[in-house]
Parts: structure tokens; C-alpha cells; sequence
């Protein structure tokens, strides 16, 4: 038997132990593939490659790779080396990538993919428990990158609270479609480490597209998706048929990173007879804390119950436990202990959890009579309009009722008399017409005056992350 992993390297190796000859990863716009024993070899190579080029424990490797094999190596090669692994995206713009290279000061970085034909002794006796695994920058709501520490010890011990969930979020015989990228700790924990602590097979998709997706689904008879809203919201467009017959061999579907709108929940129950099981996390957690999988119950508007090994309890701002009432008046800031948590931020692990372990995410949220998490919204994107709370989803609910608005961001801007008033930032539909007052009326007949937007503003688009969350903070 593979011994227990230290290293979140050793994934690879205990996959190849346990199935040398199985497919662990192809990709989705080339003929590259590799079995376990294949990928283990060239995480090897790339490991002693870093080694001599002087790695020393805890020395950082920034990796700019496209999702994609050679990512993966880059990656496990880093970690296997005793390096801290700096993921970042193929496409920062120059002004983002210098400031985390500026930030991180990486001694080597991964621009090229590894050979994925290569091969080296076994490189073992890494770091690993509490040393620094990765360092991901984030950019929360405060706009300005920080980097997260994620330990060793935080995701490996992630990887195994998802994996004793019923059922498993990825077994040994699951094909799984990872699109979501993997410089992203939701591609990462969720996808890559789940399919290799399994020794699962995975297809890697680049960049994501509906009908190459479902193609792919077919010709590989993927049984999970790790998926996103944006991904769904295009699946949902698809005729029903045509999406039974190419998700035919699925057996689960997972989606995080933002709330899925009941409507596409519905449309792919209708298509494909199997519900989407939504979770929740932060790249500070590991980064998954609950999930509908828990409680077995796709709960639209739900992101479900804390996993196994992973407390929750809702606290007021400055962090007195509060939320003993069920429903959303009760609403409070999502506070989570866990041996998932990360170690701070970079450099001087500052902010991280307190000294009881607990750390309060910034999401709000409140507890249904179940015990499934509800968010509200960011804390930071609370509006307090004359001493009440605002909560934009509450507002950008309401607005995307209109047929003529496709979507739509509510934020607080300043107000004189009221501190704050209410924003509203809409996409119109191709061909739509709406005017201010009339996106106004709309509201009042629904809202309490408070939460009426005041300006209302007609753009072409909102602005997301890589993962589809609704990034308000750059529309304030």
C-alpha cells in the first residue's frame, strides 16, 4: 500500500503505484496523453531539472502554463522539488504579472512546458506538513493581488474531506472533464488533486466551449464534471436531446465559485435526469467548505452543509458568534475552522486564522432550517443605505425579472443625505429597450424604498473573474 502522503507530490507517485498503465490526463486540442507511471516519470524529471538549476526548500517556481499536461508537471515538479509553486494565468496582463512576480520574487519561472517523454531517478524526501505548497494570488474585493499560503498539510487534508464525501466527488474509474483553469485553487483542489488521489483519468480543456465540451464527453464517455455557472449556463442553451445524448455517461455534476440560477438547475435536471451539486469555497480555505453533496440535496439558492472535518458558524462584524435564528433576517459572516485553512498571507503569514483557528471569509450568508448556507453576499459589497443593509444579489435578483435585461450588478455609491444609495448596472438583451424610470418602477413595486436603485446604468458588459464570479468592487 502507498504510504500516506506529505507532499501533495506524492499524489502522483501513490497513482502511479496503485495503476501504472491507467490514463491520468489527455488533452482536449492535442494527442498528448499520459498514464500514471508516464506523468510520475516526468514529474521526476521535471523536479531534478529544478534541483539543479539550485531550488532550495521553500524557494518559489511561478508557473505560466496553459491548462493543459504540461501544467501539470510544471506544477507537481515544483512541489516535488521542496519548492512553494506561484500558479499564475497565461494571460495576466503584463502590469498584474509583475507585481506578483515582484511580490513573490520566484527564482525560477515556468514558461515552457516540461518534456512530457522525459524521465528521471525517483525524487523523494520533499517538504511537506505545514511548508508552503502554494502560493496563489487572489484578488478578493480588495482589487489589489495578495498571496495565499496553502500548506501541504491545508490541501492535502481538502483532498480528503471532498473524498469522504457520499458519493465521492471523483472514484478510481471516473473520467472527469476539468475546464475550469488550473491556476485557480478551485481547478486545483477540486479537479487536478481529487483525480490524482484517486488515480482517476482526466481530459484537460484549455479554454471552454459548448460544443467541443460535449463532444469530448462523448468521445471520452466523462463521467464528473467539475464545472462553474458560465459552463452550465452554456449547456442549458444546448437543445435538451442533443445534451441527454452527449452527457449520457455522466454520473455527477459539480459546480463553485458562484450561484447557480435555478433556471439552468432545471434545465439540465430536464435534460439529463441528474441534479448539479453546488459548493462553496475560498482560495484561503483549500478551498472547498461546503457542498449540497453533503446533505445529498441539490437545493437551489443552497450551497449546502460544511464538509467533514470543517466547522461553520455565522458571527457579527466584529466576530461575536451570532446567527442562532434560522432565515435570512439572521444573516452573518461566514466564520470556518479546519485543518483546510491556509497559513496566511504572504509573506508574514498575516490575517490567517485566529488563534482558536477560526476565520472569518468576508461572504454573508445565513442557515435554513435544514443547516444548509445560504450566501447573501461579500461584506464588503454590503451597501447601508441610512443605517439599513442592503444585500446587492437581493437587488440584481429583482432587476434580471426584467425579460429585457440579460444581467445586471447593484453597488453603493455615495450619498450626502443617506450615506449610500443603491446603484444599478444593467446588460440589456440583444434588441432590448429599457429606460432608467422604468427599471426603476420595476423595482419600487418590489423593493423597500431603500433598496430602490437610484442611477441606473446601461453597459454592454459586467466584469468577471476567470470563474464567473461578479467582480462589483471595479464598479464602484
Amino acid at each position: 500500500m502507498p504510504e500516506a502522503p506529505r507532499n501533495v507530490s506524492d499524489l502522483v507517485a501513490n497513482a502511479a503505484e496503485k495503476a501504472p498503465d491507467h490514463l491520468a490526463f489527455a488533452e482536449a486540442t492535442s494527442d498528448n496523453a499520459v498514464s500514471w507511471a508516464k506523468l510520475d516519470n516526468a514529474v521526476n524529471a521535471e523536479a531534478r531539472r529544478l534541483l539543479d538549476a539550485g531550488i532550495q526548500p521553500g524557494d518559489r517556481v511561478a508557473i505560466q502554463l496553459p491548462t493543459g499536461i504540461g501544467f501539470v508537471i510544471a506544477l507537481f515538479g515544483a512541489l516535488r522539488a521542496g519548492a512553494t509553486a506561484v500558479p499564475m494565468a497565461v494571460e495576466l496582463p503584463d502590469r498584474e504579472r509583475d507585481r506578483v512576480l515582484d511580490d513573490s520574487k520566484p527564482k525560477v519561472v515556468t514558461d515552457q512546458a516540461p518534456d512530457l517523454d522525459a524521465s528521471a531517478e525517483a525524487v523523494r524526501g520533499a517538504p511537506g506538513g505545514e511548508d508552503i505548497a502554494l502560493l496563489c494570488y487572489t484578488s478578493g474585493t480588495a482589487g489589489t493581488p495578495r498571496g495565499v499560503m496553502l500548506s501541504h498539510r491545508a490541501l492535502l487534508a481538502n483532498v480528503e474531506q471532498c473524498a469522504a464525501l457520499k458519493p465521492a466527488p471523483v472514484t478510481s474509474t471516473d473520467r472527469v472533464l476539468l475546464a475550469v483553469p488550473l491556476f485557480h485553487a478551485y481547478g486545483l483542489g477540486p479537479g487536478l488533486f481529487q483525480v490524482a488521489s484517486t488515480a482517476a483519468s482526466a481530459v484537460l480543456m484549455d479554454h471552454f466551449s459548448v460544443e467541443p465540451a460535449l463532444q469530448l464527453c462523448e468521445d471520452f464517455r466523462i463521467t464528473v464534471i467539475v464545472g462553474v455557472p458560465p459552463m452550465y449556463q452554456a449547456f442549458a442553451q444546448v437543445p435538451a436531446e442533443r445534451l441527454a445524448t452527449s452527457l449520457a455517461t455522466l454520473r455527477l455534476l459539480t459546480s463553485g465559485a458562484a450561484p447557480l440560477e435555478p433556471s439552468v438547475l432545471q434545465a439540465m435536471y430536464r435534460a439529463t435526469g441528474l441534479n448539479i451539486y453546488e459548493g462553496y469555497g475560498l482560495t484561503e480555505t483549500g478551498p472547498v467548505l461546503t457542498w449540497t453533496l453533503v446533505g445529498g440535496v441539490a437545493k437551489p439558492g443552497s450551497v449546502g452543509r460544511p464538509i467533514p472535518g470543517v466547522e461553520l458558524r455565522l458571527v457579527d462584524s466584529d466576530g461575536t458568534p451570532g446567527g442562532d435564528e434560522d432565515g435570512e433576517d439572521d444573516a452573518g459572516v461566514v466564520s470556518v475552522r479546519g485543518a483546510n485553512l491556509f497559513s496566511g498571507y504572504w509573506p508574514d503569514g498575516a490575517h490567517g486564522p485566529d488563534a482558536e483557528g477560526w476565520f472569518r471569509t468576508g461572504d454573508v450568508g445565513y442557515l435554513d432550517d435544514d443547516g444548509d448556507l445560504h450566501l447573501v453576499d461579500r461584506a464588503n459589497d454590503l451597501i447601508i443605505v441610512n443605517g439599513f443593509n442592503v444585500y446587492p444579489h437581493e437587488v440584481e435578483q429583482v432587476l434580471v425579472e426584467l425579460t429585457e435585461i440579460a444581467e445586471a450588478a447593484a453597488v453603493g455609491v455615495p450619498d450626502e443625505r443617506t450615506g449610500e444609495r443603491v446603484k444599478a448596472v444593467v446588460v440589456l438583451r440583444d434588441g432590448a429597450e429599457l429606460t432608467e424610470d422604468q427599471v426603476r418602477e420595476h423595482c419600487a413595486a418590489r423593493l423597500a424604498k431603500f433598496k430602490v436603485p437610484g442611477p441606473v446604468e446601461f453597459v454592454t458588459t459586467l466584469p468577471h473573474s476567470i470563474t464567473g464570479k461578479l467582480r462589483r468592487a471595479s464598479l464602484r
